[in-house]
Parts: structure tokens; C-alpha cells; sequence
């Protein structure tokens, strides 16, 4: 996800920019985990609110973060309550903006940022990568009919990305001009009531946001090698070295696999429709 000046929702990424530093920050909710899993291993980590573990998230892109009527779920909450039960501690979700996210503003307010944040060499300037839990690439996904098949045939339709994204990036790169919107709902409910011609995003959340829409095909596949990491603040060691631990333990116990399965998070080859 990678946001511009062009963004639909500028002035809240203003926002989000300038009061980054405050405790503020959307809508937070909590969910208990077990405290039981608290162990030595886990008493050098310094967590910003004591016995919370503060993720921030772009709320929503599903299937990683959606609200199921006040609780948020999804892919990485999933992930978020396995590293919280190993720090003996409860996950305390805040709402807060792709930008703000991407851009490491976030981690003065939260813990770690868990929001499908893939992971790049600018990225990793401003913070810290756990070792990547999902491979994930890029597609674009037309209506039938709309003659869209290619990038090239893209061009100088009305292409809707996720604003601050890497798909947003992937656009740009290849001469398209693009609507940005500030999360995947948005996105994917522009495809699907006609506001756009096409979107360009990850598979995972492009296959999940159509999987029930008859009319809307993915045309192309972009094999961009994507991976996804949990985000902390540089030079946070204890807590880095606590989630790769924790990804360690749920990849090698088949826990991993399994959320993958309960939220259709195949690999992107098998997932996908056809490829470019």
C-alpha cells in the first residue's frame, strides 16, 4: 500500500502525519489472550501500555484486518494474538492509516504495525522487518467486458489503488494514472459500483474483496516477489526477536498453515486466475 499528494483522503493523512507523535490514533479495541504463556524469554520486552501488546492497523483489508461487529479479526489479528499470548500479554488493536503505517509514524504509538506491510528496502530505513509470514504479488482485476487485459490496455482507464501501497507504486512504474483510495474497502467497492475500470493490488486481498462477484475477473498477474513482515521500531531487538520467535513456533507447529487456509491465503500462483 503507498499513498501521494493525489490521495482521495489527503488531509487525514495530514493528520495522521502531524499527530503521529500522540497517543492519538482511531478506534482501538481489545481482545484478551491467554496470560498463562508468559515466560523469561519474554521479561526484557518493554511494551508501550503494560500487559498490552499496541498493534496498529489499517482497518479495513480484508482478509488481514476487518471488524466483525466491534472486534477486529482477520489474518494478522490471528497472527497478533500469538505473539501477545507469548508475551503474556492482551492485543489492544488501534485503526490507523496506510500512510501513517508504511511510514513508521505509527510505531510511536503502537508496539508493532501488522497490516499486510510488505516488506522494501524503504521501508526497512524507518523501521524493523520479523522475518516475512506470507508471500504475496500484485494483479489486476477488470469487470467482463471492460476490455482491460494487460497494462497496456490499462492505460488511460480510470485504475483504482490503494493509496501508499505498493500497488500504488506498481502503477505509477508503468505509466498508469491512478485513483488512490485510502484502504482496500474503499477499493474494492469502487470496482465493483462502477467508479473505476479496474484496480491493481495484492492478490490475497483482490481475491478475497471478489470472490463472490461474478463480473469481475483477475486479468493479469505482476510476480513481484512480495513479502510480507510484522514492523517494529529500529533498534527494538527484544520485541523483533520475540515475534520471529513466535512465527518460528506457529510455522513449525502447522498453526501458520492453517490461518493461510481460513482465510483463502493459498500461494499467489494457485490463487490466481491467469498471469502476466
Amino acid at each position: 500500500m503507498t499513498r501521494t499528494s493525489q490521495s482521495l483522503k489527503v488531509l487525514a493523512v495530514a493528520a495522521t502525519a502531524a499527530l503521529a507523535l500522540t497517543a492519538c490514533g482511531g478506534a482501538s479495541s481489545s481482545t484478551p489472550s491467554s496470560s498463562s504463556a508468559a515466560s523469561g524469554a519474554s521479561s526484557s520486552v518493554s511494551l508501550i501500555n503494560a500487559g498490552k501488546l499496541t498493534v496498529c492497523s489499517d482497518v479495513p483489508y480484508a482478509p488481514f484486518e476487518y471488524l466483525e461487529g466491534d472486534k477486529t479479526v482477520g489474518y494478522d489479528m490471528d497472527v497478533a494474538a500469538e505473539i501477545a499470548k507469548d508475551l503474556g500479554a492482551e492485543v489492544s488493536v488501534i485503526d490507523d492509516s496506510f500512510e501513517s503505517i508504511q511510514s513508521g509514524l505509527a510505531l510511536a504509538k503502537c508496539d508493532v504495525s501488522i497490516s499486510s506491510l510488505s516488506i522494501t528496502d524503504a521501508r526497512k530505513q524507518v523501521m524493523d522487518f520479523s522475518n516475512p509470514y506470507l508471500d504475496d504479488d500484485l494483479a489486476l482485476f477488470a469487470k467482463d467486458g471492460s476490455g482491460i487485459t494487460s497494462l497496456e490496455t490499462a492505460k488511460g482507464k480510470k485504475i483504482g489503488v490503494q493509496g501508499a501501497t505498493t500497488g500504488e507504486s506498481y502503477a505509477k512504474q508503468n505509466g498508469i494514472e491512478s485513483m488512490q483510495f485510502e484502504d482496500g474497502g474503499l477499493q474494492v467497492e469502487a470496482l465493483k459500483n462502477g467508479q473505476v475500470d479496474a484496480v491493481i493490488g495484492n492478490i490475497s486481498v483482490l481475491n478475497y474483496g471478489f470472490k463472490d462477484s461474478t463480473d469481475i475477473k483477475n486479468v493479469a498477474n505482476f510476480p513481484t516477489g512480495e513479502k510480507l513482515g510484522i514492523a517494529v521500531k529500529k533498534g527494538n531487538t527484544a520485541l523483533l526477536d520475540a515475534v520471529n520467535k513466535t512465527l518460528k513456533r506457529i510455522e513449525d507447529s502447522g498453526d501458520l498453515d492453517k490461518f493461510k487456509e481460513k482465510y483463502g491465503l493459498g500461494t499467489p500462483a494457485a490463487s490466481a486466475s491467469s498471469s502476466k
